[in-house]
This record gives C-alpha cells, structure tokens and sequence, in this order.
C-alpha cells in the first residue's frame, strides 16, 4: 500500500527534508504522484531509505552510499569492490579516531590551565586559547 512523505518520515526516523534531498541526490528513486500530486512511496523506498539511513549511521558519505547502492542494484557483480570500499572506511574511521584522540589530549591540558572558578580576566583556559599555549 502506498505511503505519502509523511508517513515514510515517520517510519524511518527521517524528516521529510532529508528524504526529498535523497530524491535530489538520486539515492531514492523518484516516487509515483497521486491525482493531488502527493508523493506516493511503496515497500522498495522504504526499505531502500533503511539501508542510506544504516550507512550514515556508519558515518560513511553520501558518495560511499551512493556506491553501494549501485552495487546493491547490481546483485549479481562480485562483491570485491564493496569489501574495498568498507576497508578503505575502516582506514578513515582509524584516522579519525587518532585525531579524536589527538583532539582529547589538546583539550585535556588545556583543561589544565584553569583547575580552579577564577573571574574570566584571569582564566587560563581563555588566555590559552588566546595564546595557543594549549598545544606547547
């Protein structure tokens, strides 16, 4: 049975702004239009949506989604590619978490600078950041 916007927002957990950009985007396939001009999305947009909204939840971009599901429409291509794609996320995510951590360790010592409530004329947090001491 067809669903309006709404309902497939509702559904998914996705707003109504984020489905039409994947309509724009080519990731979901433009649905069919009712008499009032009403998108009308079926079983195949909702379980299509499922699968972008589990890849973003993987933090993998719309380009990545947008590979995968060329290859998820292509059932019977070997699968290598997606195993290379996956890895090559894996490296980034690793990146990622060393600049995270990284990132703590800055955060950390500049946390540092001020162990005790101060008037803000004298805050070594503020002054650190001023001065870029944080990351000495």
């Amino acid at each position: 049975m067809p669903i309006k916007i709404g309902a497939l927002a509702k559904h998914t957990a996705t707003t109504v702004e984020t489905i039409r950009y994947y309509e724009k985007e080519g990731l979901l396939p433009e649905p069919a239009r009712s008499e009032g001009n009403y998108r009308l999305y079926n079983e195949e947009h909702i379980e299509r949506l499922q699968f972008i909204r589990h890849c973003r939840a993987l933090d993998m971009t719309l380009e990545e989604v947008r590979i995968l599901l060329q290859f998820r429409d292509m059932p019977y291509e070997d699968c290598g590619s997606v195993n290379a794609l996956l890895d090559e996320h894996i490296r980034a995510v690793e990146v990622r978490m060393e600049e995270l951590t990284h990132l703590k360790q800055h955060l950390t010592v500049l946390r540092q600078k001020c162990s005790n409530p101060a008037l803000t004329a004298s805050c070594g947090i503020l002054r650190a950041l001023g001065d870029r001491s944080c990351h000495a």
